[in-house]
């Protein structure tokens, strides 16, 4: 089985789906624009051959790199990246070498865009915030007297939270308007929620393999905005409601063969249109594992190996591990460089040794969303959680 995988030294953590994509027999073909010999040694001993490209962003070298192992290693099985950033133009490779194996660039529209995704959303059953496209001055002053204020605005084809902001009022707004922008902007009715996920591996008949979620009580949006807390945890154990959801969604977008990363709203409060306090409602959907170090927060919580069940998936369309019943909550809170905190590094690590997994100083690229510094930990109780986080979050005012 000939298998290539876009950037497989970043984020650092990937080099272990190649590693298990090894282990299962393929043959895995990297392509990247890292020196060969800044690889790690784990993923040099995983990788069948390496193809360096000058930058991953010129599509002519992507080109030259899968026509190469395609003359010299046959037909290509599979070509993936697992990122967010490179999901296009994964499509777009597959396309043009007829690469039966993942989503085609006519797929993008629907999982790229978010205003796209309402429709899917909608025949999955799940309500979703208005929107409005943003084009003049005028029509968004219009949406906002429709919905109210605050009103989030974001990029409709973005990574992340990535240039996502919160209006608050009327200057604001006309403020953003006259800042210009560059791409096209969706704008949405704000949604007092707590963020939860539905994060699979799906098979090749669209069933669940792997179900697991995460919940992040503080919003990603205003914690990169703010430069606030970062906390998120995945669950011990999925909610019915969310499990019915993601499922509900799967079979609407037709997703094949890949992992998911869905995310909903949990509404606070009773929403006119929407739903009642505890209601589900549909945010986005992103067709890749969560970001950062969640496939081993995943392993924390769920006692599997995300990076094994991926690979199985790929090579078997099945699972080969067993399913351990012993379950946790997986826990990552993230600190800010400029923030002083209550408790220092060491007593974090004193206090917390036997529960913490990770540590470490994120890339720049994941520090916005995630923190500089992070602390995965795997904790037993929802009690425990709670402290876990208030104790590693504590500022000094």
């Amino acid at each position: 089985m000939n298998v290539i995988y876009i950037s497989p030294h970043f984020p650092t953590n990937y080099y272990r789906f190649c590693q298990e994509l090894a282990r299962n027999g393929a043959n895995v073909l990297g392509i990247g624009d890292a020196p060969y010999e800044e690889l790690c040694d784990e993923l040099k001993e995983s990788l069948t051959e390496y193809y360096r490209v000058s930058s991953m962003e010129n599509y002519d070298e992507m080109l030259r790199a899968v026509a190469f192992f395609t003359f010299k290693y046959g037909k290509i099985d599979w070509l993936e990246s697992n990122n967010e950033y490179w999901l296009e133009q994964d499509a777009a490779l597959r396309t043009d070498f007829n690469i039966t194996s993942g989503q085609k660039s006519w797929d993008m529209e629907k999982i790229k865009h978010k205003s796209a995704m309402k429709a899917y959303y909608k025949e999955a059953g799940i309500p979703t915030a208005r929107y409005h496209l943003v084009d003049t001055l005028e029509n968004g002053l219009k949406f906002a007297s429709e919905v109210g204020y605050p009103v989030i605005v974001k990029p409709d084809n973005g990574v992340g939270s990535n240039a996502t902001f919160k209006l608050k009022n009327e200057a604001q707004l006309r403020e953003f308007y006259a800042s210009g922008w560059s791409t096209q902007y969706i704008m949405e009715e704000f949604i007092n929620g707590e963020i939860c996920s539905y994060d699979s591996i799906i098979d090749s008949h669209g069933n669940p393999l792997l179900e697991t979620g995460n919940i992040t009580p503080v919003s990603i949006m205003d914690s990169v905005n703010d430069r606030s807390k970062v906390f998120f945890y995945i669950v011990q154990t999925l909610a019915d409601d969310v499990r019915a959801a993601g499922r509900a969604c799967v079979k609407a977008f037709g997703v094949r063969s890949r992992c998911t990363h869905l995310e909903f709203f949990r509404l606070l409060e009773d929403k006119e249109g929407l739903g009642k306090k505890g209601d589900i409602v549909g945010l986005e959907v992103n067709m890749r594992p969560s970001g950062g170090f969640t496939p081993e927060m995943i392993n924390y919580a769920c006692s599997t190996d995300f990076y094994k069940c991926w690979a199985d998936m790929v090579c078997f369309d099945r699972l080969t591990l067993p399913d351990y019943p012993e379950k946790f909550y997986g826990a990552h809170v993230g600190r800010r460089d400029e923030k002083r905190y209550v408790h220092t590094h060491e007593e974090v690590m004193s206090r917390w040794r036997n529960q913490i997994m990770m540590t470490g100083v994120l890339d720049p690229a994941l520090a916005g969303a995630m923190g500089d510094r992070f602390y995965i930990a795997r904790l037993d109780t929802a009690e425990q959680l709670a402290q876990f986080e208030e104790y590693v979050s504590a500022e000094i005012n």
